[in-house]
C-alpha cells in the first residue's frame, strides 16, 4: 500500500509540475509589435515589475460610431530595456516580445513580455536611431 501511494503522489507531482511549466514558462508565441510608446512604469505591491503600453497605428471601431486605437500592453523583464524605454517615451519603437499562457507576479502583470528593442525612431522626420547596447 505504501509503494502504491508513493507512486500516486510522485505521478501527481510530475503532472502538476508539467502543467505549471506549460502554463507559465513555455513560450506560446513570439512576435514584433511597433507603435508609439505611451508609457513604461515600475509598479507592484510585493513584486515591482515594469509595465508598458504601446499605441499602434490604425484604428478599430468597437461600437458603431466609435473609434479606438490598437493598444499593446506588455511587461518588461530586463531593467536595462525598461530604462531605455522610459527615457524615450513618445517615440516609435519596434519591440520583440514573448507570449506566455499565464502571467507570473515576479515577471509582470501581462502574458506578453518584451525581451528586446529592435528599432527606435524619434519624432517624424528624424532618422532611425539604434538603441544602446
Amino acid at each position: 500500500m505504501g509503494r502504491f501511494l508513493t507512486i500516486i503522489i510522485v505521478a501527481i507531482l510530475l503532472i502538476g509540475g508539467g502543467i505549471f511549466y506549460w502554463r507559465y514558462f513555455w513560450v506560446f508565441g513570439e512576435g514584433v509589435k511597433s507603435g508609439e510608446l505611451n508609457y513604461v512604469v515600475r509598479k507592484g505591491y510585493i513584486f515591482k515589475t515594469y509595465e508598458g503600453k504601446l499605441i499602434q497605428s490604425g484604428f478599430k471601431g468597437g461600437m458603431a460610431g466609435s473609434i479606438q486605437s490598437y493598444e499593446f500592453e506588455f511587461s518588461v523583464g530586463d531593467k536595462r530595456i525598461a530604462e531605455e524605454l522610459m527615457t524615450n517615451s513618445g517615440k516609435e519603437f519596434e519591440l520583440h516580445y514573448k507570449e506566455y499562457l499565464g502571467a507570473l507576479p515576479w515577471r509582470g502583470n501581462t502574458k506578453y513580455v518584451v525581451d528586446s528593442i529592435l528599432s527606435m525612431k524619434g519624432d517624424p522626420g528624424d532618422k532611425q536611431i539604434s538603441p544602446r547596447q
